[in-house]
């Protein structure tokens, strides 16, 4: 009765809770299922261990494999890379320029960006002024007008 769980339950285990991590992501349930099957490693060379001490043994490898994650491997992933704005397209006009195609009047027009116009917001303007983007509210970019140097 004291080995109730052998390798095939903790290897069952592992799978059921990485399963679980991809229904629900959240890099919780991935670590205690990797400790899950690090036990059942360990119950195919220890067949005979007794339960309590299985027990035991996924208790702190779970634990370990937790601590291991938030200490060194959740820094490494949350690490800044050279392209922050990859996917965030009007952060990216910030400072950029662009043509007015309609002119803004009571502070709203819109500009040509490549091939598609955007919604602006900013001081009233004639058609074909240059504005600088000072920032993005959703999908309206806040301009205003742009000097030339002199």
């Amino acid at each position: 009765m004291d080995n109730l769980v052998n390798n095939y339950g903790w290897w069952l285990l592992a799978l059921v809770l990485i399963g679980v991590e991809m229904l629900v992501p959240g890099y919780f349930m991935l670590w205690i299922g990797i400790a899950a099957g690090l036990v059942g490693l360990v119950m195919l060379v220890v067949p005979g261990m007794p339960a309590l001490v299985q027990a035991s043994l996924f208790a702190v490898c779970s634990i370990a494999a937790c601590l291991v994650y938030w200490k060194y491997l959740r820094p490494l992933a949350e690490q800044r890379n050279d392209q922050p704005l990859l996917n965030k397209r009007g952060a990216q006009m910030v400072g950029q320029r662009f043509v007015l195609c309609d002119a803004i009047v009571d502070g709203r027009g819109k500009v040509r960006v490549g091939d598609g116009t955007w919604l602006a917001e900013g001081p009233d303007l004639p058609v074909g002024s240059e504005v600088e983007v000072i920032r993005v509210e959703g999908t309206t970019l806040a301009v205003k007008a742009h000097r030339q140097p002199l």
